[in-house]
């Protein structure tokens, strides 16, 4: 199973920084990190980021007002 780090870890032979992603770790490890929350699974399909709109811009009309 692929997974992303959430945190650095090491061991004998290998150090992971956050944000690697790896298949180092059988299937039952890589589960157990995922539930302990220093992993997220990585599908082998990946989604496509581009499809979200940006956010609409919101602008105002004259000065901001002034608080008392």
């Amino acid at each position: 199973m692929k997974i992303r780090m959430l945190v650095s870890m090491a061991g004998a032979n290998f150090a992971l920084s956050v944000g690697e992603e790896t298949e180092r770790f059988s299937d039952a490890e890589a589960v157990r990190m995922i539930e302990a929350g220093y992993a997220v699974p990585i599908s082998e399909r990946r989604a496509e980021t581009a499809d979200a709109l940006p956010a609409p811009e919101v602008r105002r009309r004259g000065r901001p007002k002034k608080s008392i």
